[in-house]
């Protein structure tokens, strides 16, 4: 920096000096200072709203240049570097600053690969460049070649092999990471095996790897290896552990490591390590822990609030998630996407259509891209409300159309009763190469269950493993009970539960009861009926059915019997539970309950109808009588 010194005193006398640089690009002694960023760039602040960060960089390249310096490397390398450094990684402008400095050197290079984190051709451009220029790397070059999203890591660890760098601690996490995140995590687990000094940074990148190709198992086997080791954990490896522990639903471990790692201080309370405890706590059906972690919470991002509120709708709690929302809202905290796809999801399970819809007006409002998702949670929230007209509308604003929600705007066309429209557009999902899954067909099986399409609902069933290779699954058979049972082909249907390749579930049971029940068939009725209350003696629900059965056809012997075995074995019925939206609020009824303020009135008009169709059905049966 001798001659960037002499520039100083030679500028000394002149109309400007180089007091105008920024200190991040030059400190007093010569050399370039990283510490002083957020500071100096406080200089270009405008009185009305401060520049981008893009901006301001590109305002100090503009002094430089009509300085004279704009060819000055020390410089320009720290305008490169701070480039890398933004969160929109400007490649244009970055690869433009890069061909002006004079032999750039490893450092230079490795900060240009750097940013093109996202773009594996561009990086490896680069490292071309880097070797044709004669500039050889060193043991930084290497681990981020393997960061940039690469596909080809056994190429990129070759060349760290040939360069000494082969034993590198930094450039085998990195391909350890990277193997796990390509799914290759067999080799991810030969590396290492491998390794000398296997630091917490190599069993984390394992245990992430173990848990995103659904071996959570694994990645808590190896965190308890970790410790045995000796090994300290960190707050990614803690989060991981908690992803695992909540993925496997195995909360004894989850509460062991918050109370050994976290309450203990050996590891950090930040808001990752508290949203990642939240998300394990939802996912084991443990929401009051979860709420608790949440409420204790220093700090609390979109993260916190999402993971908390994703927890409600997963058990089902959609009122509660609806309530927390708006709490989110009130405190100015920005919704994310996944925060949305909640929302919408709890909007259609309540029938909330004000809520859908003001969901359906920020998502405009704000510019937020429609994705498969957000699109489909916007669709399925339109259909469940019966707005069939919204959900096309919104599937035909989308860019981009997966599987998702075509399967979404099928099902919603399904369960209100458009059976041959939906068939419809089945037919145009294929035409369009959509491939179907399994949900897929579910729904446009159900189409036919309740359009009575008998012979078409079997023809795809027929199809869907051989043209399409979804092997059915025991929601399938059920839904194919369903459309045999609905058309009254009981025998057919019972054969098809014998000949399944799975143990039918109650659901498939449930489908040939209620065809027994509305074909009048008390015989097989009574014996589906007791076997589904062998399947699941401790639920109301194969008690009910079959006490109504015999009720319906007169025998109230055998009624009282099944509910006197029912109350026998402590079993209750699960009270009836409806919500409806009025003015924006939702409401929750539950039968027999009157603990709300507009119970009584509900129940006054619920009885005079009562009594109207009491009395419309006694003058029905005396006319009859008459006629007779």
């Amino acid at each position: 920096m001798s001659m960037m010194i002499s520039g100083c005193r030679f500028l000394k006398n002149c109309s400007f000096n180089l007091g105008f640089l920024p200190r991040f690009l030059i400190s007093a002694d010569g050399r370039t200072n990283p510490n002083s960023k957020q500071k100096e760039l406080g200089v270009w602040k405008g009185k009305n709203s401060p520049p981008s960060e893009l901006f301001k960089l590109r305002q100090i390249h503009s002094l430089l240049v009509v300085s004279g310096f704009s060819g000055h490397s020390p410089f320009l390398t720290r305008l490169l570097l701070h480039c890398v450094s933004l969160p929109s990684f400007p490649s244009a402008y970055a690869s433009t600053i890069f061909s002006r400095i004079h032999r750039p050197n490893v450092f230079t290079y490795n900060a240009l690969m750097g940013g093109f984190g996202f773009d594996l051709e561009k990086a490896v451009f680069f490292y071309v460049k880097m070797r044709q220029d004669g500039v050889f790397p060193n043991m930084h070059t290497f681990p981020l070649l393997l960061k940039s999203k690469t596909q080809i890591p056994f190429q990129i660890f070759a060349q760290s092999i040939k360069f000494g760098f082969g034993s590198d601690r930094f450039v085998l996490n990195s391909l350890l990471s990277v193997c796990a995140n390509c799914g290759l995590i067999e080799y991810a687990r030969q590396v290492f095996d491998e390794m000398t000094h296997r630091d917490v940074v190599a069993y984390t990148a394992l245990m992430d790897g173990y848990v995103r190709n659904a071996r959570a198992s694994q990645a808590l086997d190896l965190f308890l290896e970790m410790k045995v080791n000796g090994v300290g954990a960190d707050g990614g490896a803690v989060v991981t552990a908690l992803c695992a522990a909540g993925t496997l639903g195995c909360v004894w471990l989850g509460k062991w490591i918050h109370g050994f790692f976290i309450e203990t201080g050996r590891v950090v309370r930040d808001v990752y390590v508290g949203s990642a405890l939240i998300d394990m706590y939802s996912k084991c059906n443990c929401n009051e822990d979860a709420l608790k972690v949440f409420r204790n919470m220093p700090y609390r991002n979109v993260v916190s609030w999402s993971a908390l509120l994703s927890g409600y709708v997963q058990r089902d709690r959609f009122k509660e998630a609806l309530l927390l929302f708006q709490e989110m809202l009130v405190e100015k905290i920005e919704p994310s996407e996944a925060t949305l796809v909640s929302v919408l999801t709890s909007c259609a399970h309540l029938g909330s259509l004000d809520q859908g819809m003001w969901v359906d007006k920020y998502i405009y409002t704000h510019k937020i891209e429609l994705n498969s998702p957000l699109g489909t949670a916007l669709i399925d929230m339109y259909a469940k409300c019966g707005c069939i007209k919204e959900a096309f509308r919104v599937f035909e604003s989308m860019n981009s159309v997966d599987v998702y929600p075509w399967t979404a705007l099928i099902f919603g066309l399904a369960i209100n009763g458009h059976a041959i429209t939906c068939l419809n557009l089945f037919s145009q999902m294929l035409s369009s190469g959509v491939k179907p899954n399994g949900v897929t067909f579910i729904a446009v099986l159900s189409a036919c269950s309740h359009g009575g399409l008998v012979n078409e609902g079997k023809e795809i069933f027929k199809l869907m493993g051989s043209v399409y290779g979804v092997i059915p699954t025991v929601d399938h058979y059920g839904c194919m009970v369903d459309i045999l049972g609905r058309a009254g082909r009981l025998r057919e249907a019972a054969e098809l539960i014998g000949e399944m390749p799975m143990e039918a579930s109650g659901g498939v049971w449930g489908a040939l009861f209620g065809g027994c029940v509305n074909y009048g068939d008390l015989e097989m009725g009574e014996i589906v009926g007791k076997r589904l209350i062998e399947m699941e003696p401790r639920r109301s629900g194969g008690y009910v059915v079959l006490a109504n059965l015999y009720s319906r056809f007169g025998d109230w012997e055998k009624a009282a019997n099944v509910r006197k075995k029912m109350s026998g074995v402590g079993v209750e019925k699960v009270k009836g539970c409806s919500w409806i939206e009025s003015n924006g609020v939702i409401r929750e009824f539950v039968a027999f309950e009157k603990s709300d303020a507009a119970s009584e009135s509900v129940y006054g008009v619920l009885d005079s109808l009562t009594a109207q169709m009491q009395q419309k059905l006694l003058f029905v049966v005396e006319e009859d009588n008459f006629l007779e």
